[in-house]
């Protein structure tokens, strides 16, 4: 498996994304679970097309990807003055935040490489403090992944081998959402290696399908036993299937807890607090956005009508009447009082959310 020489993710079986040498390329997850195929990224341009048509998808997959695309960039003009530059990353780093509003890990790691050429003294310094830079933010998550992934396990740990019951997800939260062993199902990935989950149910994602197409193949890939659900399923499903909890990722969490994640996340919380199953968000520290107050100040991306109304693949086949409309946020706000605990690399955050989210963003990891 050829990661990038200073950072490897023995967990995951897949390549997700791709640095070597200056070349760039990520999974094509747009064709995922048909072909598996990488496509390459060889210049800021090509980063927008993947981030925009999801070929690559996931927040911290999507930073890593921006910041590679920053990286390219700087090489390309490390023959300019530094001032000259800095200004061309600079402008390449608001087309690319300009993709996707939602998922606050783009601004954040766009700002990083952005910040971290500031003081270079000529392209080629740039060009060097760029790639590092974006080097540091993939060997970054790949920690971050292991270091969620035991803190997460904890809270199911107090459950007896051989009891192990279902866990539920929704939408894609694996190494092809990080690049590294995944956030939530990272959690629910090393709970079955250890005997902690024994079965996984599997929300479908409409309209993207996220989780039929993506998480069902990747715990194809880990050996762990799962059931794909329509997402309007689940709220029945829950008490008949020995639900012991739910994991899910974030694309932005706000600094009192409210948590922007795929549409869908809130009624499946809403669910799980009806039954009194515990409902875990799983998400690094870059996703935490302590200047953004609460839910109703995080901008939700909507999307192309035709997601909802026509099939996925070549042939895009019609599912509404001829003439409908449809209306298509890709993500929408969990309120942090249906939140159980939020993990991070520096441990699980639990209620109240506000000072305790702000208190692990300032936790040195050791």
């Amino acid at each position: 498996m050829a990661w990038m020489s200073n950072a490897r993710s023995p967990e995951a079986p897949y390549e997700v994304i791709r640095w070597q040498g200056g070349q760039l390329s990520v999974l094509d997850q747009t064709r995922l679970p048909w072909t598996v195929e990488h496509v390459p990224i060889q210049d800021v341009a090509a980063a927008c097309e993947a981030i925009a048509t999801m070929r690559v998808r996931g927040a911290p997959a999507i930073g890593i990807t921006a910041a590679y695309a920053l990286a390219i960039e700087a090489q390309r003009c490390a023959g300019a003055s530094a001032a000259a530059a800095r200004a061309q990353v600079e402008r390449a780093a608001a087309e690319l935040g300009a993709t996707r509003p939602t998922a606050v890990n783009l601004r954040w790691a766009l700002e990083r490489v952005t910040l971290a050429t500031r003081d270079a003294v000529d392209g080629i310094a740039v060009a060097a403090v760029a790639t590092t830079t974006a080097e540091r933010i993939h060997a970054e998550q790949l920690e971050a992944d292991r270091r969620m992934a035991a803190a997460g396990v904890a809270l199911l740990d107090a459950v007896p081998r051989g009891s192990a019951g279902s866990v539920i997800t929704h939408c894609n939260t694996g190494p092809l959402a990080t690049g590294g062993l995944g956030t939530a199902l990272g959690v629910i990935i090393e709970g079955y290696r250890r005997g902690l989950v024994g079965h996984v149910l599997v929300d479908e994602t409409r309209p993207r399908l996220q989780g039929a197409r993506l998480t069902s193949w990747e715990l194809q890939q880990h050996g762990v036993p799962h059931h794909v659900i329509a997402d309007g399923a689940a709220p029945g499903l829950i008490p008949g299937r020995n639900v012991r909890a739910a994991f899910v990722g974030a694309d932005r969490i706000a600094a009192n807890g409210d948590t922007a994640n795929k549409v869908g996340t809130f009624g499946l919380a809403l669910a799980c607090q009806y039954h009194g199953v515990p409902f875990y968000v799983v998400a690094p520290r870059s996703t935490v956005d302590l200047a953004t107050p609460d839910g109703a100040a995080i901008p939700i991306e909507t999307r192309d009508e035709d997601e909802v109304l026509r099939t996925i693949g070549a042939e895009r086949a019609a599912l509404a009447a001829p003439g409908a409309r449809a209306l298509n946020p890709a993500f929408d706000i969990t309120p942090a009082e249906l939140i159980t605990a939020i993990v991070t690399e520096s441990g699980v955050v639990r209620p109240p959310f506000g000072p305790a989210l702000r208190a692990a963003q300032e936790t040195p990891l050791g």
